[in-house]
């Protein structure tokens, strides 16, 4: 069987098992899933990693209880998204001119103003390096560019055309907001993509097991070589890959461990967690901190503040980016926080429903 004829295969069976569980877990009128959507059951599971190979940030293991709700089966693809903008006229925040005002915020107190040429429409855009390179310093494979945009991940010269199924990306949180709103449906908590991630499977490392790699079988999109200057495309990509390249989770959800990176509603703070932990009982439905002032520092936050109180949004899932050596961040229970006025070439978003409130999602 070929790659593609397996992959199709896989998307296939995902549909099945999507089906199937619209049956099993209730009935009436709410247990039918919206189009392109999955029913998560909702219930309790162990939150977080106490494992070795865990983010300190990921600790400690805590109980939370979640509702029922649906989920995208997959992360909104460039043609999605297309149909908003079509519909709508929206342009995102990489369209934009940088408001220096707000871009304040997000900087140590007194940086300077930057020429007026940087503050043009732009995005985050990842360039590989030449050679190994220090891994703390991001600023070495991460370019402000000029012109990059959704329609343009790599900068004005790229373009979409061809991937059409690719998630989208160079996607701020407020613009994820937005579609979401226009659809009918909203952001996932982090509780929410954490318990949908794991498929019904408390403690499993990676969103089908514990193994990466099941008998040989390559299971996500990420970076395979060395990070960030040799990627060998094991996995059949350097970059993104169309929605169902790889098989579902045991909940019939795709990529809910490398392609793209998914934003959350909640605020970033390294110590939630521990403060949840603290409280000694059963979190239901957790929507995160309400503020981030206050956070408490944490060594080794894989997303630390630019400034105290710097407001971050969770990203869940990793990306094509991720690799062992650097970020293993393609786990359930990895956690990132990311300034959410910022877009990237390997953050994307899904969305999602309460059970008990459809009503004509688009």
């Amino acid at each position: 069987m070929s790659l593609l004829n397996y992959r199709m295969m896989s998307f296939i069976q995902a549909t099945a098992v999507a089906a199937l569980l619209a049956l099993l877990v209730g009935c009436g009128p709410n247990s039918q899933a919206p189009a392109g959507m999955v029913l998560i059951p909702g219930g309790e599971f162990n939150m977080g990693s106490e494992a070795s190979f865990a983010f300190p940030n990921e600790k400690p293991v805590h109980r939370v209880k979640v509702a029922p709700f649906f989920l995208d089966v997959h992360p909104v693809t460039n043609a999605e998204f297309a149909k908003f903008v079509e519909a709508t006229a929206y342009k995102t925040v990489a369209e934009r001119a940088v408001e220096w005002e707000e871009m304040k915020k997000q900087v140590p107190p007194g940086t300077p103003k930057p020429p007026d040429e940087v503050l043009q429409p732009g995005s985050l855009v990842f360039r590989m390096t030449s050679g190994p390179v220090d891994l703390r310093d991001m600023s070495e494979w991460w370019v402000w560019t000029t012109g990059a945009s959704w329609k343009h991940p790599e900068g004005p010269q790229s373009s979409i055309q061809g991937r059409e199924n690719h998630p989208v990306v160079q996607i701020a949180w407020e613009d994820a907001q937005a579609y979401a709103k226009w659809a009918g449906k909203r952001l996932p908590t982090e509780a929410e993509w954490e318990f949908a991630a794991r498929g019904g499977h408390d403690g499993w490392r990676f969103a089908w097991g514990d193994q990466e790699n099941p008998d040989g079988k390559i299971m996500l999109n990420r970076w395979t070589g060395d990070f960030p200057y040799r990627n060998d495309a094991k996995d059949g990509f350097v970059g993104t890959s169309p929605v169902g390249s790889f098989s579902p989770n045991d909940y019939g959800l795709f990529d809910m461990g490398g392609n793209v990176w998914n934003w959350c509603s909640d605020l970033y703070r390294a110590d939630t967690f521990a403060e949840r932990a603290d409280a000694n009982a059963v979190c239901c439905d957790p929507k995160g901190p309400p503020s981030a002032v206050g956070e408490k520092p944490m060594p080794n936050d894989p997303s630390p503040p630019t400034v105290p109180g710097a407001e971050r949004r969770v990203i869940k899932g990793g990306s094509f980016l991720c690799n062992p050596s650097y970020c293993e961040s393609y786990r359930p229970s990895a956690r990132r926080g990311t300034s959410p006025d910022t877009g990237s070439s390997h953050v994307g978003f899904r969305c999602a429903i309460d059970a008990p409130s459809v009503s004509n999602p688009k």
